[in-house]
Parts: C-alpha cells; structure tokens; sequence
C-alpha cells in the first residue's frame, strides 16, 4: 500500500483543452497514427500482486456508497473505465518537442499528461515524459485560473498556451497547467513503463471540427486486438482504409450534440433480445478497452453466458467454453452487430495461470450522462469504426 500511496500522492498533472488556431495540412491526404497495445492497468496490478482497491481505495465497498450520483455496487465515475485501457500513440507539447504516450478518446475533450512538477525523486517521474513549460519557446503564460473536480480527486491551476504536434501538424492550443488535489489515479498512474494518458477530444472530438472545415473528411479509428506482426492498430485522417474492413460501411446519427453518441435499440444473448428494446444511449468510446453497461443489465447479462465473478465486476468463464459461449449482439441502425465468445473473451496470465476474463464490465452512469452503454475496443476491433465529423454520424464495417 505504501508504494501505490507514494505514486498516487505525487502525481501532477497538465490539461489541455479545444480552444485552439489550427494550422493547415500540407496535403489532403490520409494521415495515419499507429496505436500499439499495451497491458492494461488492471493486468499490470493483477501481475505485481496487488488488488484494484489497494491503489484506488475509492473503489472499496465501504466507500463506493459515499459521493453523488448512484453506485449499485461498480465503479462510481466514469474514470474507473480507463483501468482497462491497452491503446496509445504519441504526440508531442512544446518547441523543441517534449513526446508523450497518449490515449487517443473519444470520450470527451481534455488532455492531460504529467507535469514537471512531479518530482524525479519518485519512480514514476524520473525516466519519463514530463511537460516543462521552462524548456519551451512557444510557451506563453495566461495566467487565469481554473478548477475542475472529478469523482476521484480535483485539479487546480491556470492558463497556457503551447503547440500541441499530432503527426506533422501543429496546434497553438490554450491549456492548463496545475497539481492533483487528492489522487487522479485513473489518469497519471505510472505502470510497466508508460504514462497512463488520456488524449480525450483533442483529436477525436474537437480535432475533428477543425479537419472537417478545411475539407479533410475526419478519419477513422481501427483497434486490432492482437493481429500479427505487432498488436495495436491505427488512427486514419482524411478517409479509410479498405484493407482493413470488407463490405460497406452502415452509418448511424450521433443522437446527442457534443458526444460521439448514437441510439441502440437492443442488446441480445443468442437470438433473444434482453435489453433496450425500447431503446436506449451507448457510446463509441476508443479509450476504453472493454464493454461496459449498467451494473443490473450486465450481471444478468454475464449470468446468460453462465459468467462467474471472482472481483467486484469482473467476470470469468471457463477457458475451455469459450468457443461454445453464445454470440452477444448489439441493434444499431436497424443492423444487428454480433460478437462471439473469442471476440469477447480476452484470455489473460494471472499468477501464472490462463485466465479467460469477459470484457464486459458494470458502470452506473448518474443522469443527465446517464444511464449508459459503452463500446470500447473489444467491440471496435472487430468493427472497423469511423468517426465522421462532417455528417455527425459514426460508421461500421466489418474488420477484417
């Protein structure tokens, strides 16, 4: 508990918003990011002996009742999601260029990575990237202040300004530069040698506003889930890429402003529909990992494919039944988009041995952002997804 509490307690950390002048391609051509797959912060905890609750004691029962919005026994916010975050890529802050591991989300529009506040002499800071306006020369000070406050902790601080790299293309971005009150564990926690980093609108959000009027069709987002010759995937600008999907793509609208958020009218077990018949929210998240839904609907869900919990939403299934576990569907557009179990089982080595964990997960949305479903990378890595800005809509094809 003492070397958790010591990452945790000196971790500072810098955000960054979409209020910023872009800067124009060079050509109106594809731009690709590569993403590459690393272990989550769950598998990592799980492979150094220590508990989910020991790092993040928020996430104890006795404490899960305490805060605002409901609980039902998972993860209070929606920053307990990113525990099962695999996906980065990089951009850089600053001239000369300070590189950082980014999580690429569409799940809203702050970015945040450590600040050089965060003393080298703790582990986490002292071989890793850490933005330090001093060494900047496109640096400038604003000096309004700010405070944001989550379900886990609040940052203070103010004002700045700095370009911001993604591939070749700078953005003069406002940002904001402050230290962690309480832990922000979910964002900045260092594990098996990389930042835990959220790039969340930046690119996918509020970047896409600025390709979609320059005429550049905002692109599309492809996680593989662990195709050879390395895992990962890619961000595509500009269009797709026909070599990764077949067939065509089936679009659906955005059903709310500001959020890459569509309706789904059904989520079913085999040919049986047990949930949102009449209709329900999810959204396309590319900075989760799993799938995650209301706590009640997901238990009864995993009980349907005969999942065992072992860890307060966590779920199990015998690593032998997995080719036989029925298909888990979801009803988007008038299309039904089905997995099946080797698509929704991710098999893992836990002290040793193979475990194979369902990618599924409980999350209690508090209104008005909830209740909520959430397709992570378990489902985009077998749907090849686009994220169209222009038409404000997302679409799906079939990965290959």
């Amino acid at each position: 508990a003492g070397r958790c509490g010591r990452l945790q307690r000196y971790l500072l950390l810098l955000a960054v918003t979409c209020g910023a002048t872009f800067v124009p391609w060079p050509a109106q051509a594809l731009q690709r990011i590569a993403l590459r797959r690393m272990p989550s912060i769950r598998q990592t905890l799980q492979e150094m002996g220590l508990k989910v609750r020991e790092v993040f004691p928020e996430l104890r029962p006795g404490r899960r009742a305490r805060g605002d919005g409901p609980r039902n026994g998972t993860a209070p916010t929606l920053l307990t999601n990113y525990l099962d975050t695999q996906y980065f890529g990089e951009i850089s802050i600053g001239t000369p260029a300070q590189t950082f591991k980014v999580v690429f989300d569409t799940g809203s529009a702050n970015l945040w990575v450590p600040s050089y506040k965060c003393s080298p002499l703790y582990s986490a800071c002292v071989s890793h990237s850490r933005y330090d306006s001093s060494k900047s020369r496109t640096y400038i000070a604003n000096g309004t202040g700010f405070a944001i406050r989550y379900g886990t902790g609040s940052v203070k601080g103010v004002l700045s300004q700095d370009i911001v790299m993604v591939l070749d293309t700078p953005i003069i971005q406002v940002f904001t530069s402050g230290s962690a009150r309480r832990h922000l564990g979910v964002f900045g926690f260092f594990l098996g040698g990389a930042w835990w980093l959220r790039l969340l609108g930046l690119f996918l959000g509020g970047f896409f506003v600025f390709l979609g009027k320059r005429g550049i069709t905002p692109g599309c987002v492809w996680h593989a889930r662990n195709s050879p010759p390395k895992p990962g995937g890619e961000i595509i600008l500009g269009g797709s890429d026909p070599a990764y999907y077949t067939g065509d793509f089936h679009y659906v609208n955005v059903s709310r402003s500001g959020f890459w958020q569509i309706s789904m009218k059904g989520v079913s077990v085999g040919a049986e529909v047990l949930f949102c018949r009449e209709g329900c929210s999810v959204a396309v998240d590319t900075g989760a990992s799993y799938i995650t839904g209301p706590a009640g609907p997901v238990a009864v869900l995993m009980k349907a494919i005969g999942a065992t919990e072992v860890a307060e939403g966590e779920y199990v299934v015998d690593c032998e039944q997995v080719p036989q576990l029925p298909n888990i569907s979801f009803h988007l557009g008038g299309k039904v988009y089905g997995l099946s179990g080797p698509a929704y089982v991710l098999r893992q080595s836990q002290y040793g041995e193979d475990v194979c964990v369902v990618a599924f997960s409980g999350l209690d949305i508090p209104p008005p952002a909830g209740p909520l479903w959430i397709l992570g990378a378990t489902f985009i890595g077998h749907y090849y997804t686009k994220f169209d800005r222009r038409h404000n809509r997302i679409g799906f094809a079939t990965a290959r």
